[in-house]
């Protein structure tokens, strides 16, 4: 069997990757709007893996969408809350530059990231109206899978 070799990033790897991590959040955004949108709802679609947010007007139209992987994170990283957070502070950037006022949250999934996210928005200076839990919770619906054993 051998070894296992466990690749350690050096210091300037990992200021590199914070770099291009936070110019992407700091990117700017190219938006074609028909009118001018005062009121939309955020959704925060947060798995394991990813998570992804997406602005809609009230109609359910999308405007802007982000997500971990677009941002810059690779691998396990796009699941993890500090990733969640930095997608959020690119979401309530695009919702200032839009010019969208009052924001109604709308979360799904079981992940990690789902109060980073909200927590970030928050502290963007967002006029969060309403949070609301739409993870879809089965009422004895279909059979589920069978246990995974490791």
């Amino acid at each position: 069997m051998g070894k296992k070799r466990i690749i350690k990033k050096s210091k300037e790897e990992l200021l590199k990757e914070r770099e291009k991590v936070d110019s992407k959040v700091q990117k700017e955004v190219r938006l074609k709007i028909p009118q001018k949108v005062l009121e939309g709802k955020i959704y925060i679609s947060s798995s394991y893996n990813n998570t992804l947010i997406t602005l809609t007007d009230i109609q359910g139209n999308v405007l802007f969408w982000t997500s971990a992987g677009s941002i810059g994170f690779k691998g396990t990283k796009k699941g993890t809350p500090f990733a969640a957070s930095k997608t959020a502070e690119a979401m309530a950037q695009a919702v200032k530059k839009i010019g969208v006022e009052k924001v109604a949250v709308l979360v799904k999934g079981i992940g990690s990231g789902r109060e980073s996210a909200i927590r970030s928005l928050a502290g963007r200076g967002l006029d969060i109206v309403s949070i609301k839990d739409i993870t879809p919770i089965p009422h004895n619906g279909c059979r589920p899978r069978k246990v995974r054993r490791v």
